[in-house]
C-alpha cells in the first residue's frame, strides 16, 4: 500500500507540474518545430549519452574491487542502464534494479554492490555542488537578478524591501545559531541532547556518510583514474544537452555557458520525485534559460526537447537492457538442468 500510494503522488505531482508548465504553449507549434529541427545532433546527443553511462559503469566497477568483485563492462553497462530505465516507471527504484540486475548477471551480493552506489552517488553531489558553484561564479549578474526577482515577487515588493528583510532574517538566524552550535559542539550532554532531535540526526549521518565515501577513495587501486572517470561523467552530461542546442534555430546561438546553467538546473530539476524528474525539469529548465534571451514558450520547447530525446533513448535502450538480462538468465537457469541431465 505505501508502494501504491508512493507512486501514486508521484504522479499525480508530475501531471500537475506538466499541466502547470504546458498549460499556456500551443502544442501543435511545438511538435511543428520538433519536425522542421535538425534531427542529426540527436544522434550525437545519445551517442555522448551513451558514453556517459558506459562510463559510470566502468567506475562503478573500480568502486567495487577493494571488496573483491570485478564485474565486466557489459554486465555492469547494463545493470546502470536498467537502473536509468526504472527511474522512469518507478522514482528512486533505480539504485535497487541496477544493483538486483548485477546480481542477476554477475552473482555481487545486493548489499556490498548498493553501500557502492550510495558512495558513488556522494561524489556525484560533490561535483554538482562543484558545478552550482562554478556557474554562480561565471553567471553571478544574470543568476543574482533572477533570484532576487523570484523572491521579490514571493515575498517582498518592488522597492526591494522584501529581499533586505530576507537578508535580515538570515543574518539574524546565523546571529542565533552560530553560538548556539558551537556552545553545542563544545558541551557533550548537549550534544547527546541533540543528536536525539530526528532531524538533526539524518544530517548527521549524511555527513558522516559523504565523508565515508569521500574516505573510500583511499582504497582504489587507481584513485586518479577514477577522479578522471567521474569529470568524464559529467562532460559527457554537459555535451548531452548543448549538442541540443543546434537542434533548434531559435536555440544554435546559445553559448557555453548556457550549456552550464541548463546542466545544474536540469540536475536538480532530475532529482524531484517524478518518474525520470517530468514537469520539474520542464519547469526549471525552461524559465532560467528565459535568462539567455528565449521566450517562455522557447524555454519550454528546448526543455521538452532535452528530456524528450533523453527519455525516449533511455527508455528504448533500457527495454533492450532488460531483455538482455532475461536472456543471460535463462541461460543460467537452463546451465543447471543441464548438467543434471549429463550426469
Amino acid at each position: 500500500m505505501k508502494n501504491i500510494l508512493r507512486y501514486t503522488i508521484s504522479l499525480v505531482l508530475a501531471g500537475g507540474l506538466i499541466w502547470f508548465v504546458f498549460k499556456d504553449i500551443d502544442l501543435t507549434e511545438m511538435l511543428d518545430r520538433f519536425a522542421k529541427s535538425d534531427w542529426r545532433w540527436i544522434a550525437v546527443s545519445c551517442f555522448f549519452l551513451m558514453c556517459a553511462h558506459v562510463t559510470r559503469a566502468w567506475r562503478w566497477g573500480m568502486l567495487m574491487e577493494p571488496l573483491g568483485h570485478k564485474p565486466g563492462l557489459l554486465n555492469s553497462s547494463v545493470s546502470v542502464l536498467t537502473g536509468y530505465f526504472a527511474n522512469y516507471i518507478v522514482p528512486r527504484m533505480g539504485e535497487v534494479t541496477r544493483c538486483g540486475t548485477l546480481y542477476r548477471l554477475e552473482r555481487i551480493p545486493v548489499n556490498l554492490s548498493f553501500g557502492t552506489v550510495v558512495a558513488e552517488r556522494i561524489f556525484d553531489v560533490l561535483v554538482l555542488l562543484v558545478m552550482i558553484g562554478l556557474n554562480f561564479v561565471f553567471e553571478f549578474d544574470r543568476l543574482s537578478t533572477f533570484f532576487t526577482d523570484f523572491f521579490q515577487s514571493k515575498v517582498g515588493n518592488s522597492s526591494g524591501g522584501g529581499s533586505n528583510g530576507l537578508l535580515w532574517v538570515a543574518l539574524g538566524f546565523l546571529t542565533v545559531a552560530i553560538p548556539i552550535a558551537i556552545y553545542t559542539i563544545g558541551n557533550k550532554e548537549k550534544r547527546a541532547k541533540l543528536m536525539q532531535n530526528s532531524l538533526v540526526n539524518k544530517i548527521v549521518t549524511f555527513a558522516k556518510g559523504m565523508l565515508e565515501g569521500l574516505l573510500s577513495i583511499r582504497k582504489l587501486k587507481n584513485p586518479g583514474l577514477f577522479i578522471l572517470s567521474t569529470i568524464a561523467i559529467w562532460v559527457f552530461y554537459y555535451l548531452v544537452s548543448y549538442v541540443l542546442f543546434f537542434c533548434i534555430p531559435e536555440t544554435s546561438t546559445l553559448g557555453p555557458l548556457a550549456g552550464l546553467t541548463l546542466l545544474v538546473v536540469g540536475a536538480i530539476g532530475m532529482t524531484a520525485p517524478t518518474q525520470g524528474g517530468i514537469g520539474a525539469y520542464h519547469l526549471l529548465v525552461g524559465n532560467v534559460m528565459v535568462l539567455y534571451g528565449l521566450s517562455h514558450n522557447d524555454g519550454i520547447t528546448l526543455a521538452t526537447f532535452i528530456h524528450g530525446t533523453q527519455m525516449i533513448f533511455m527508455l528504448v535502450i533500457g527495454a533492450l537492457a532488460f531483455l538482455y538480462v532475461l536472456i543471460q538468465n535463462k541461460k543460467v537457469v537452463a546451465e543447471p538442468e543441464q548438467v543434471s541431465a549429463g550426469n
